[in-house]
């Protein structure tokens, strides 16, 4: 839990409360907790409450100037529809209806991943234990699993949007955050490529290096694995130079630390490696360089025979059509041996285990929240929901249960009316609220479309999040 001094708030410490918005005033802004390309995040906490905080993300107004953002609208539709322990919970939306600025409130997490690596690397000087990440893991490969089975594909996996929650009911509790980029995936219809480049470059599958047209969740799990590499190391393992600029995903700086590391990719390994646009176009640079692979085990320094090593080695395959899906790796050994995973990943059960005091995240008190701040010019989302093509292979949900989503390109255009604040903590569960997003709203176990099985194999659990989630001992 954030411990700061919330009397003392720098540049939003203004005395005249009544130039702010209706909604605003029941708010201590306390400072700016982040900022990306599609506005700012502020720390607050409610004045009818003040131990509880939140954090406030604020969108600029969309870049075509006629209202709301449709990246804010996407992510609404999308969070509004979730409900899972290990997804971040959307609590309230707001609209500034001077600019049309939207304002999205979530729980407030004191860590992400970044700040744990990080500490670890630069503080502790040691490892995270062994207990710690494979809760981390398996807390974020369980949120995926909800998202992939009902049908979202994130987009986006990085450290710094996998946050943690802190002191509390919930400490050491994954939350899945950031859903500007995610997208209701459906084959075939329209290819997610035309959305432009995604993901962060060092943790970009190689399918979307490499320019292909339709992809699925398995970019989701290359994105993973590549943050189980660095919770084992404390190092990125893939830590290529974005080449700013380029018109195309095509970036061979990131694809050579990646050939490194797995060595130059074949065939063998990949047969529809040679379909994609890169590899085709760009021989000088890849196909004609030859690697020595020196093996993922000493890079990562575990023992190849190790469950640990085969989960990772799954999760970083080539072929997305045969890399592990988020459902697969639930159900992996590595997560069946001591220590177990638990609920709360901070504080190991084990007796005498050393527990470490993480930093909460940096507050900057000094700019205001009414946005006297420079902001960086976002590009042009595209309308609509793009889905994934046709390829084939475990990570590609069945087409006949998703709703055709066609009303959904004109409502991130409409300019919403009396939408002021809107509390939806009531509406979260899945098919809990209107549907606007085509979400399944029939749904299985623990909030699963009812076909979804039929490619993954999910896990029968209690819908709750009690510790029978859990996997339980494996036992010889």
């Amino acid at each position: 839990m954030w411990k700061g001094n919330t009397k003392n708030r720098g540049g939003n410490s203004e005395n005249n409360q009544s130039n702010r918005p209706e909604w605003l005033q029941q708010y201590d802004v306390i400072g700016k907790i982040g900022e990306g390309a599609y506005g700012l995040v502020f720390l607050a906490n409610t004045k009818s409450n003040p131990s509880k905080f939140v954090a406030i993300k604020k969108f600029k107004p969309s870049s075509y100037g006629d209202g709301v953002s449709p990246t804010a609208i996407r992510e609404i539709m999308l969070l509004r529809e979730t409900a899972h322990e290990n997804v971040v919970k959307l609590v309230n939306v707001h609209v500034d209806h001077v600019d049309m600025s939207l304002y999205l409130s979530f729980d407030y997490a004191d860590h992400d991943l970044y700040g744990i690596v990080k500490h670890h690397r630069d503080n502790v000087k040691r490892a995270i234990n062994k207990y710690t990440v494979k809760s981390l893991l398996w807390q974020l490969l369980d949120g995926l699993n909800y998202l992939h089975s009902n049908w979202i594909v994130h987009r986006d996996i990085k450290p710094a949007n996998v946050l943690v929650m802190g002191e509390g009911e919930e400490q050491g509790v994954v939350k899945i955050a950031d859903f500007g980029l995610a997208r209701i995936f459906r084959a075939p219809l329209k290819p997610l490529s035309l959305n432009g480049v995604v993901v962060t470059i060092w943790y970009r599958a190689p399918e979307l290096l490499l320019g292909a047209k339709h992809y699925t969740s398995a970019v989701d799990i290359w994105a993973v694995g590549c943050i189980f590499a660095e919770l084992l190391t404390l190092t990125p393992l893939f830590p290529g130079q974005d080449l700013q600029g380029r018109p195309t995903p095509f970036q061979i700086n990131q694809l050579d630390k990646i050939f490194r590391v797995l060595g130059h990719p074949t065939r063998e390994k990949w047969p529809r490696l040679v379909d994609l646009p890169h590899w085709q176009s760009n021989q000088q640079y890849i196909q004609e360089r030859k690697y020595e692979s020196p093996g993922l085990y000493n890079v990562v320094h575990v023992s190849p025979k190790s469950p640990a090593y085969d989960l990772l080695s799954k999760m970083l395959q080539y072929d997305p059509q045969k890399r592990i899906t988020a459902a697969q790796a639930l159900e992996h050994e590595y997560f069946r041996m001591e220590p177990l995973p638990g609920r709360n990943a901070l504080v190991p059960p084990q007796p005498g285990e050393e527990v470490v005091n993480y930093p909460t995240r940096h507050v900057n008190t000094t700019t205001k929240f009414e946005g006297k701040t420079s902001l960086k010019t976002s590009q042009p989302a595209a309308s609509g929901i793009a889905v994934s093509g046709c390829i084939a292979g475990p990570h590609v949900m069945p087409t006949h249960s998703v709703p055709q989503p066609a009303h959904l390109a004109a409502m991130q255009w409409k300019q919403p009316q009396g939408m002021t604040s809107h509390n939806l903590s009531s509406q979260a569960g899945m098919g809990a609220a209107p549907n606007p997003s085509s979400i399944p709203k029939q749904l299985g176990p623990r909030g699963v479309a009812p076909h979804a099985h039929q490619q993954q194999q999910l896990r029968i659990k209690d819908p709750g999040m009690g510790m029978d989630r859990y996997p339980p001992e494996q036992r010889s």
